[in-house]
């Protein structure tokens, strides 16, 4: 296979989503070898790739506007998360980081029942337990759907947590997200009688 024919397996992945190095071994080191080009690929079309080798992923992002230069439309769609997606992304960040500081493994496995643990503690209380795992449970679909966890094949109920979690929910994010939840108390409180 020549380099093209690999460069074009590279950008083809990476315009589909997060390439991850225990994912397609084969393609990773493709990626490696060819990032130079993939980069100067990117650039002319107005991304740029974030590459994670110590982490194992690489994705690419919108390429921030230059001053000076017309900004170029989204080739890479911004999306709106709801609460508890939002929720459930800030709390697996902190189990993430508390997980790193222990040392020792490397995957950071939850099941179903610690994460909604977690996140029943924001949710309103509600007496019908089998729904609110029912919403939780759809919550977490949508996290999949956004690679930051993966079922564990053969365990439903089992959880890994995708360590590019890291480079999306950053302190930045955090910052933000601290902003909108004051916001919400604030409305909230004006609202109560």
């Amino acid at each position: 296979m020549t380099d093209d024919d690999r460069l074009s397996q590279v950008l083809v992945a990476l315009l589909q989503g997060v390439l991850y190095r225990d994912g397609d071994a084969a393609l990773w080191q493709s990626l490696f070898e060819l990032q130079a080009r993939v980069r100067d690929y990117c650039v002319t079309i107005g991304l740029e790739l974030m590459f994670d080798e110590a982490e194992g992923y690489a994705y690419l992002r919108q390429r921030p506007p230059v001053e000076g230069e017309p900004e170029l439309p989204r080739l890479v769609p911004r999306r709106q998360l709801s609460y508890p997606v939002s929720l459930i992304l800030v709390l697996l960040r902190k189990r993430l980081t508390e997980f790193d500081a222990t040392g020792g493994d490397t995957r950071l496995v939850l099941s179903r029942d610690q994460i909604a643990d977690q996140v029943r503690l924001f949710l309103p209380d509600t007496a019908n337990e089998a729904r609110l795992l029912d919403r939780i449970d759809a919550h977490l679909n949508k996290v999949i759907e956004l690679g930051f966890i993966r079922r564990l094949r053969g365990q439903d109920d089992q959880f890994e947590v995708r360590r590019i979690l890291k480079a999306f929910v950053d302190a930045q994010w955090l910052a933000e997200f601290e902003q909108r939840l004051a916001g919400y108390g604030a409305h909230a409180a004006e609202e109560a009688p």
